[in-house]
C-alpha cells in the first residue's frame, strides 16, 4: 500500500516538470502541489503506522506468528486405529456395535512462531516453533474435544552461503518430505504406508555448491528411541536410549530452481541401535532411503519416499508400527509412498497418491499385521482471505494372517490461515 500511495503521489508530481517550459495555470499549479503534499503526508502516516505494528521479541529479533485452525468432520467405514487420522485397519470387535462411526475434532489446529536475525556468526539466523494440539486428550467426558498441546518442531538454523547448521527438533533426514494433507495433519499422510516422519531432536549439519544445480551432503545424530509408548507423566529409558548410542543418519542430495519450481532428489542411510540383556550384543536398526520432489510445471507437482530397513518404527510407523519379531530380532520393512498435486489456480488444489509398507512376513507373531496399502485422493479450496476448504478420500487395506481388512474413510476440513 505505501508503494502504491508513493507512486500515486509521483503522477502528481512528474507532470510539473514535463510542463516547467510550458504556460500554466497558477490555480492548476497550486492544485497538484496541495495534491502532492497530501500523498506525501499519507505516505509517511503509512511508514508510520508499519512501524507501530510491527512485532519485535526482547532481543531484538523480528517475530512472526503464523497459525491455522482446522475442524474435520469425519467417518470410517471400519474399526481403525485412531479414528480422526487413521493409520491402518483393525479387526472388528465382538460387541455387536458397527465397526465404524463418524465424528468431529479440531484438535488439527496448528500454531507457529518464527524469529530471524540477518547477521548470526556471519550467516542468517531463522527459529522456528511449531506445535498442536494432536498429543492426545484428557480422560474425561469430553474425550478430543479437550485435546493436549504438542510440539511438533522446534528449530534454531544458521545458513551461511554454502552450508547449514540446525539444532532442535525435525523429521529425520530419512524422511524429509512429507504429503500435502489437510485430513493427516496430527499424524502426516501415508504413516504406516511408507512414510517416516517422526519430529525427533538432532544435531543437523549440512553444505552445499552453488549454481543453478546444487550438490549438497548432510549428516546428523538424533536422539534414539524404539517407538515404545510414555506414560502420562514419568518417563523411563526405552530399549533404544538404554543402547546408550544416538540414531546416526547421512543423506547426499542434489537441488534446482526456487518457489515452486523448486526441485530435490536425496538419497539416505540410517543407523540405530537397541540393548539387549546383553550388552555386547545390541540389535541394529539399519536403513536407507530416497525421497524426490519433481515440480514438472508451476502447477504440476511430484513428490515421494521409499525405505528399506530393520527396526524402522522409531522413525515413525514404519514396519506398520511393530518393532521385533517372534525372535525378538528388528522386523525388516520396506515402504513407499507417492503423490501427485495439481494446481490449476492459486486457490486450488487436487491430486492423489498410494502409500505401501510391507514387513518381512517370516518369523511375524501371530495376529501381526503384514501389510498396509493406502490410495487417497484430494481437493483444497481457498476460496477467500484467509478461508481453506479440503476434502479427501482415502482407503486403506490391512492385512492380517486371517484376511484383508478394508476402510475407507473420508474427511472434510473448514478452517482459516493467518
Amino acid at each position: 500500500m505505501a508503494i502504491c500511495t508513493a507512486l500515486a503521489g509521483a503522477t502528481w508530481v512528474a507532470p510539473l516538470h514535463a510542463q516547467a517550459s510550458v504556460k500554466t495555470s497558477p490555480d492548476s499549479l497550486a492544485a497538484r502541489l496541495e495534491r502532492a503534499e497530501e500523498a506525501l503526508a499519507l505516505l509517511k502516516q503509512q511508514v508510520a503506522d508499519e512501524a507501530q505494528v510491527a512485532v519485535q521479541t526482547r532481543s531484538r529479533l523480528t517475530l512472526e506468528v503464523n497459525g491455522r485452525v482446522l475442524m474435520n468432520a469425519f467417518s470410517n467405514s471400519r474399526r481403525v486405529n485412531n479414528v480422526d487420522v487413521p493409520i491402518f485397519v483393525r479387526p472388528d470387535t465382538a460387541n455387536g456395535l458397527p465397526q465404524g462411526g463418524a465424528g468431529m475434532a479440531i484438535r488439527q489446529t496448528t500454531l507457529g512462531l518464527m524469529v530471524t536475525a540477518p547477521d548470526v556468526l556471519g550467516g542468517s539466523f531463522t527459529g522456528d516453533l511449531d506445535v498442536d494440539f494432536f498429543g492426545g486428550q484428557q480422560p474425561s467426558s469430553g474425550g478430543r474435544a479437550f485435546p493436549l498441546i504438542r510440539l511438533r518442531i522446534a528449530r534454531a538454523t544458521i545458513r551461511w552461503k554454502n552450508a547449514e547448521l540446525m539444532l532442535g527438533q525435525d523429521s529425520p533426514l530419512m524422511s524429509p518430505l512429507n504429503p500435502l494433507s489437510l485430513a493427516a495433519v496430527g499424524t502426516p499422510g501415508f504413516t504406516g504406508a511408507g512414510n517416516l516422519w517422526l519430529w525427533l531432536p538432532q544435531a543437523r549439519l549440512g553444505v552445499e555448491t552453488s549454481g543453478d544445480i546444487r550438490f549438497g551432503i548432510q549428516g546428523a545424530i538424533l536422539a534414539p528411541t524404539s517407538g515404545d509408548a510414555a506414560g502420562p507423566f514419568d518417563t523411563d529409558n526405552d530399549i533404544a536410549e538404554r543402547a546408550k548410542r544416538p540414531y546416526v543418519e547421512g543423506r547426499a542430495h542434489v537441488r534446482w530452481g526456487a518457489d515452486e519450481m523448486a526441485g530435490d532428489i536425496g538419497l539416505s542411510a540410517h543407523g540405530g541401535w537397541f540393548a539387549t540383556p546383553n550388552s555386547t550384543n545390541q540389535r541394529e536398526s539399519m536403513a536407507v532411503g530416497a525421497d524426490a520432489r519433481i515440480p514438472l510445471a508451476t502447477w504440476l507437482d511430484l513428490r515421494g519416499e521409499w525405505y528399506s530397513g530393520d527396526g524402522m518404527r522409531g522413525l515413525g510407523g514404519g514396519a506398520i508400527g511393530q518393532l521385533f519379531d517372534s525372535r525378538a530380532a528388528p522386523i525388516h520393512s520396506t515402504g513407499i509412498w507417492g503423490q501427485v498435486n495439481l494446481k490449476p489456480t492459486t486457490r486450488v488444489t487436487l491430486g492423489g497418491g498410494f502409500g505401501v509398507d510391507d514387513p518381512d512376513d517370516k518369523n511375524l507373531a501371530t495376529g501381526a499385521r503384514l501389510k498396509n496399502e493406502v490410495k487417497e485422493a484430494h481437493l483444497h479450496l481457498r476460496p477467500a482471505g484467509p478461508l481453506v476448504f479440503g476434502f479427501e478420500y482415502r482407503r486403506m487395506q490391512t492385512t492380517y494372517s486371517s484376511g484383508k481388512l478394508v476402510n475407507d474413510h473420508l474427511n472434510v476440513a473448514v478452517g482459516f490461515v493467518f
